[in-house]
């Protein structure tokens, strides 16, 4: 199971989503307010190392690395 945090984040706001996992990655779809967003982690030959999102902007994907469930977290708190 992956973006754990992220999906307790979802549960706790109430968002009802999809997750599934293919090749280790996680991938979280939810609808809010009429707007389609994603999470979509992805891998470089390994371990997770990003997610694809457009929760800060519903009609614009960013690539966020690092520590991208920290942000991804902080982003879901935006939601109203």
């Amino acid at each position: 199971m992956r973006l754990e945090k992220v999906q307790k984040k979802l549960r706790e706001k109430g968002i009802a989503f999809g997750y599934t996992e293919e090749d280790g990655c996680g991938s979280i779809d939810f609808e809010h307010r009429g707007l389609t967003y994603h999470i979509w982690e992805f891998s470089d030959g390994g371990e997770p190392c990003g997610a694809e999102t457009n929760i800060r902007n519903a009609g614009r994907t960013e690539e966020l690395e690092g520590d991208y469930e920290e942000e991804l977290l902080r982003a879901l708190e935006t939601l109203q």
